[in-house]
């Protein structure tokens, strides 16, 4: 007797919406394939604020939650 092992589809959710993630990556990376300036953005990571200097380092998942804020300047 067999059984197989299914693994739910997931998506990410940066900032409330699903968003697929073909495979883990960096953080840094991904804000730049979404557009953002990494030096212009602040980004909490499964409910933990990252630092900028952190971005290369942390990988993110298609298990993961992420809410990004952009700054924006202007008078």
């Amino acid at each position: 007797m067999g059984f197989f092992v299914c693994r739910k589809e997931q998506n990410m959710i940066i900032n409330g919406k699903e968003q697929a993630l073909l495979q883990p990556t960096t953080l840094q990376q991904l804000l730049l394939d979404l557009g953002y300036r990494t030096d212009l953005v602040a980004v909490e990571h499964n409910g933990h604020i990252i630092k900028q200097k952190d971005y290369k380092k942390t990988v993110v998942t298609d298990a993961d939650r992420l809410e990004i804020v952009s700054f924006v300047g202007g008078g």
